[in-house]
């Protein structure tokens, strides 16, 4: 498996280039803000017309990363929907390879934002989830520790010799670790953002997404 792999509060996490994070001890593979249905909510809302391939193409990374570490747990980090509409709204054809994903595996629905309600897709649906020393949320709490958490879509920066270089990644520092959205149509916010320069503390890492995914000192 070509991704970075670290220790967090004990355990052995491994930042996948897809953006989803694999912890192998508890075969628990943990994605956020797949904002399935986007494409559908702006159409809805009068924005503009994205092609409404967006939640085939997540749940097709998606189904790669599950071949690749079968997971006994998916934890979904929140932000899971665009809204709750969006949510039901989702074509037969993907709620049944949505279903088929979550067969025979423990599937933890985290709230978020845009998704505050439980959905009628089976799963568990939770507020915050812990397993071991880690609390899973979507939000990060400031002041909180031993925290995975999404929500920011946090992305960095780099200068090569050519040009400069924008990734989604992965912020990690001794107190949290925050992912990078996993939906196709996500966007994402600069670390050097003060949303995020500020949460992050001082040696902070950012963990690019590239092919094996970079780490570099977070960009402020």
């Amino acid at each position: 498996m070509n991704g970075h792999t670290f220790t967090f509060f004990g355990a052995a996490l491994t930042a996948l280039p897809s953006g989803a994070l694999w912890w192998r001890e508890e075969r628990l593979l943990c994605v956020s803000d797949l904002h399935l249905g986007k494409s559908e909510r702006m159409a809805r809302r009068g924005g503009p017309i994205l092609p409404p391939y967006e939640v085939q193409d997540t749940l097709m990374r998606l189904e790669r990363d599950l071949a690749a570490t079968t997971p006994e747990c998916v934890i979904c980090l929140g932000d899971s929907f665009d809204d709750l509409t969006a949510a039901q709204a989702l074509q037969d054809e993907m709620i049944t390879w949505l279903a088929t994903l979550m067969a025979g595996r423990r599937w933890i629905w985290i709230e978020g934002n845009h998704d505050a309600g439980p959905v009628d897709l089976g799963g568990t649906h939770l507020a915050s989830h812990r397993t071991g020393p880690l609390t899973f949320r979507h939000i990060a709490k400031p002041g909180a520790s031993a925290e995975i958490s999404g929500h920011y879509h946090p992305k960095a920066q780099l200068p090569t010799r050519a040009r400069r270089i924008t990734r989604p990644c992965f912020l990690l520092d001794q107190a949290r670790l925050i992912l990078p959205a996993y939906g196709t149509y996500t966007g994402g916010l600069r670390s050097s953002d003060p949303a995020l320069s500020g949460l992050m503390a001082a040696d902070a890492q950012a963990i690019l997404l590239t092919d094996p995914p970079l780490c570099v000192p977070m960009p402020r």
